[in-house]
């Protein structure tokens, strides 16, 4: 027939879709001639001990799309490892013909601008309801890829009067988001001959190139490329009102979790989240039972919550889009459901529990599909509530961001609670309804009331009004840092404007070039989320308990981490602006400037001068970090400038730098005077583990951003020493270093009888008898290793003289803080810098950084052979998140460096390259990479 219905961008799809349905035989269209799974693949999806690939996958959906005019196959781009990624759109094949028509809608009343309520009603009416289901994000839970294919078949070929209602009200946006890790995942499983000895367990690598499971926590910072196809889709391009995100597995005991979600639920987004997100979930729940399909928990039956931003379904609240998860046991190779008699009686959160009983992989798919049935049904019952409701809380967004606005945060919350509370003991305010909390007791009464009066002055003071706006200056220390910033928001689908002239606001005057972002716009909820600090309730369950962990991180906020500058703008202003087109901001041009018989100077206060070292140091050029500041082109440069030496080459090679990436370059006449350190690319050993770490693998890809080059190396090679000879550094992320007995379980190290001499070459672990003593001979002979995390157990490995400084002395012992007295999960905090070590070159003297829960040190005996590097300030260091006491972080070293020998540790307790969110704290890990290889100082010849 000659005909594909696989697109790729940039497409016209509107003459695509012409040309399909105008071509097409009438045979064609009929459903009876789509190929069935078993005709496919020889068996249904689901049965037991197979599991199909992505090639398969796609093969497949390929073929349905050239047989149902009900589908067509969209690539939405390629993913790390080069594949193409695809997405099927489903719906009514009237509806394929007008498929732009919709989309547009969609955008419309998502966007909310210009569209009035009679418009909104209209459009909602006219439109069809957008649902996005998708599958295979986390590839180990291989049931998301295989339920996927098993719902799109469906739709393509039941015609009931179900199914045809729900084509015809709703468009089905079916996305695989992870196919990498499918083909990697189902090829492993399937390697074995024998099928009841196939296994999921063991995978050698991460199956995302770079992050694994972390995969699920880029949707805001949008780094990868399947982050951003898919960020892309569903922010820029169809803006679905309903978004369903499959996961696995189910919470021991039963067969599945579904929304509603405990809370807490984040104050930032529209209340129509939180009660649509009920609506949904209702009608999931209740076609299980009607259905038979017992054993689906919800809110407290597991610890998902809607509080945090960041995942696939989660930053879609912030889009004012109902976002849903389920956890769904099942495996192609049977499993057993054990019996736990708290599981066994109905309540609330579990009101139908499931006996015990040996399970199979395809009843996990027809729960699957059960789910995505109830999803699109009850879209398609409200197909125009849905769609007005996202206008809605568009347009509400839009008129908070237009007007004074305060949001009820829960410190400040608590704090009136209190006032009211101590007026209520002592009789003077007009609330005497309030019960008074006895004597003696702390913390407010249970019904403290106050006035309206009382509300007004305690939670509408002008000052904590929100923001109207924020503007980012152009000439901040490092703008391209800022530019990154933005592109983040921009891949979100957040409007930003740029500034063609210069312009005054409050009196301060910005370039041209500076950034502006209203929070009058439809996704207002993520612009204040990204810019920020959140304030996570205590989630404690009672005085003195243990705090309840939140699902992922407590405080996030992105311009912190990436230390850029801005300034709330509390009223409305206006100015020289226009909006940025795409989904990159604009980048100012790098400039030469001056004449450089001696070389060139390049500010180390902007990440990206490290990727031009790099890149220079790579080619053969001299560079230098200084020493001293310098005085050129009427500025002083600071003590740590780049300095490169001019040379054969070097001139054409830094013009295109700095067309490249932006950069300026300051030409000098003369050589710098005294000594400095002259720069050598640094010979990088990066640790990593059989089954890949997370933290490595951004570290990873963070290496490769900014032009490092590296090895990555097993536990085996480290236990065989020589390593000086290789290397001049080794870098130890958040969970290199293990204390206690090796792990079981997940993580374990697998059978090697199974593994081929190339996989074995990748087991292993770091320990103190075999790795410990080469190490210690690495430091002694002048390496340098470097620690992030937990990798800093490696003081302790080697008896450095550094220890924790969370303990308390209890009964004589000294132990660590219990979580009831101090827990910081997943927070921003600030610490205080030395200005004067080399590590914190281009950097301010204070720097927010991302602390999980992170090791904090102190010196033993006040050694000498400690350099304080970082450390916590005040009692309050807190910035974003939540931090149970963290008065007991005062003073605590957040960064050492230790000399060992001929040779140095440097120990972050914080996670200076947590996710690569944290820019601010990349020079950290840069400048410590430089400083292992440095020469000098010395003169420049």
């Amino acid at each position: 027939m000659g005909m594909t219905t696989t697109f790729s961008r940039p497409s016209s799809r509107a003459l695509f879709l012409a040309l399909l349905f105008a071509t097409a035989p009438a045979a064609l269209r009929g459903q009876s001639h789509v190929t069935t799974p078993v005709a496919e693949f020889g068996h249904e999806i689901g049965a037991d001990y197979v599991l199909p690939d992505y090639t398969q996958l796609l093969a497949y959906w390929q073929k349905l799309a050239t047989q149902s005019e009900r589908m067509v196959l969209d690539t939405i781009g390629t993913t790390a490892e080069g594949r193409p990624q695809v997405m099927a759109i489903i719906t009514a094949p009237e509806n394929q013909r007008r498929l732009e028509h919709f989309r547009e809608i969609a955008r419309r009343l998502a966007r909310a601008e210009d569209v009035s309520e009679a418009e909104a009603r209209r459009l909602a009416a006219e439109g069809r309801a957008v649902v996005w289901i998708d599958g295979g994000l986390h590839a180990t839970e291989v049931l998301g890829a295989q339920q996927l294919m098993e719902t799109v078949w469906q739709l393509v070929s039941r015609e009931d009067p179900e199914t045809l209602r729900i084509l015809s009200e709703v468009i089905v946006l079916a996305v695989h988001a992870n196919p990498d890790g499918m083909e990697l995942v189902s090829d492993w499983y399937m390697r074995n001959p024998e099928p009841t000895a196939r296994s999921t367990a063991g995978v050698p690598r991460l199956y995302q190139k770079y992050i694994g499971h972390d995969n699920n926590r880029d949707f805001y910072a949008s780094t990868q490329a399947e982050t951003e196809n898919l960020n892309r889709v569903m922010y820029t391009e169809w803006f679905p009102q309903i978004m369903y995100n499959h996961h696995q597995t189910g919470p021991a005991g039963t067969v599945m979790f579904a929304p509603p979600f405990r809370d807490p639920f984040n104050y930032h987004f529209d209340p129509l989240i939180p009660v649509g997100i009920d609506l949904v979930a209702a009608a999931m729940h209740n076609r299980f039972i009607a259905e038979d399909k017992p054993g689906v928990t919800m809110r407290g039956g597991a610890n998902y919550s809607t509080w945090w931003n960041g995942g696939l379904r989660t930053t879609a609240y912030f889009h004012n889009m109902i976002g849903l998860l389920t956890e769904t046991i099942g495996n192609p190779t049977p499993q057993e459901i054990p019996f736990i008699a708290t599981r066994q009686l109905p309540r609330g959160d579990l009101p139908a529990p499931v006996a015990p009983q040996r399970w199979h992989f395809r009843q996990s798919i027809d729960y699957s599909v059960s789910a995505n049935y109830a999803v699109l049904d009850v879209a398609a019952r409200y197909r125009d509530q849905f769609l007005f409701n996202i206008w809605r809380m568009g347009r509400n967004a839009i008129e908070r961001g237009s007007r004074d606005s305060w949001t009820a945060y829960p410190r400040r919350v608590l704090a009136a609670q209190r006032v009211l509370a101590d007026s209520t003991r002592t009789g003077s305010a007009a609330a005497q309804a309030g019960s008074a909390a006895p004597a003696g007791t702390n913390g407010p009464p249970p019904l403290a009331r106050g006035t309206a009066a009382d509300f007004e002055r305690l939670l509408r003071d002008p000052a904590d009004r929100d923001a109207r706006g924020y503007i980012i200056p152009g000439d901040q220390a490092d703008f391209l840092t800022a530019a990154k910033f933005v592109d983040a928001l921009l891949e979100t689908g957040v409007a930003v404007h740029r500034a063609t002239a210069d312009f005054t606001v409050n009196g301060r005057r910005y370039p041209a070039g500076s950034f502006v972002v209203r929070t009058a716009q439809a996704f207002r909820p993520h612009v204040l989320d990204m810019f920020e600090p959140q304030d996570h309730p205590d989630d404690v369950p009672y005085p003195g308990g243990p705090p309840t962990p939140p699902y992922d991180n407590a405080g996030w906020t992105l311009a912190y981490q990436m230390g850029i500058a801005f300034d709330r703008v509390l009223d409305g202003f206006e100015g020289p602006f226009e909006p940025i087109a795409g989904l990159r901001a604009p980048r100012p041009e790098g400039r030469v400037a001056g004449r450089a018989r001696a070389g060139w100077l390049l500010d180390r206060a902007v990440n990206d001068a490290f990727s031009a070292v790099n890149r220079l140091l790579a080619g053969g050029a001299e560079v230098y970090a200084l020493e001293r500041a310098v005085r050129a082109g009427g500025a002083t440069h600071p003590a740590g400038t780049f300095f490169i030496r001019n040379g054969a080459g070097a001139a054409p090679r830094v013009a295109a730098l700095a067309r490249e990436l932006g950069l300026d370059f300051r030409g000098i006449d003369r050589v710098p005077g005294g000594e400095h350190q002259r720069l050598r690319a640094p010979r990088i050993a990066l640790w990593d583990r059989y089954g890949g770490s997370m933290e490595s693998g951004w570290t990873r890809w963070l290496l490769e951003q900014f032009d490092f080059g590296f090895d990555v190396v097993h536990p085996r090679a480290l236990d065989a020493g020589n390593l000086r000879a290789r290397y001049d550094v080794l870098v130890l992320p958040n969970g290199s270093v293990p204390l206690g007995p090796p792990r079981t379980g997940a993580g374990a190290q697998p059978d090697t009888s199974t593994l081929t001499p190339e996989l074995r070459a990748l087991l292993g672990t770091i320990t103190a008898d075999r790795t410990g003593p080469q190490l210690r001979a690495f430091l002694e002979q002048g390496g340098t290793i470097l620690t992030i995390g937990t990798g800093g157990n490696l003081v302790r490995l080697l008896e450095l003289p550094l220890e924790s400084a969370l303990v308390e002395e209890q009964d004589g012992q000294t132990r660590p803080l219990p979580r009831a007295k101090f827990y910081v999960p997943g927070s921003i905090l600030q610490v205080r810098l030395d200005p004067t070590h080399p590590l914190t070159r281009g950097m301010p003297e204070r720097a927010d950084v991302f602390f999980d829960n992170s090791p904090v040190f102190r010196a033993t005996g006040g050694s000498a052979a400690v350099r304080p590097i970082a450390w916590f300030e005040g009692r309050t260091p807190l910035r974003s998140g939540w931090a149970l006491g963290q008065e007991y972080l005062e003073d605590g070293i957040a960064a050492a460096e230790l000399r060992v020998g001929a040779g140095r540790v440097l120990v972050f307790g914080p996670e200076i390259a947590f996710r690569a969110q944290p820019h601010g704290t990349f020079k950290l890990l840069f400048n410590g990479l430089y400083l292992a290889s440095a020469e000098g100082p010395q003169r420049i010849r």
